[in-house]
């Protein structure tokens, strides 16, 4: 059985936001992430996926 962390112990996982991690969920950018009813499952293993919002090539 594997084991899933929820949105908030994600967030405090990889330094980053409950919202943040519900937007990559909603748009599919972490594998293996399940809804159920209105709860995200993250696997624990998952990888922090990149942030795309900035360009770092611009700086």
């Amino acid at each position: 059985m594997m084991d899933y962390l929820t949105v908030k112990e994600a967030g405090e996982k990889w330094g980053i936001g409950s919202r943040m991690v519900t937007l990559y969920c909603a748009r599919g950018r972490i594998e293996g992430a399940l809804k159920k009813g209105n709860l995200w499952l993250i696997p624990k293993d998952a990888p922090k996926p990149q942030d795309t919002r900035r360009n770092p090539s611009k700086r």
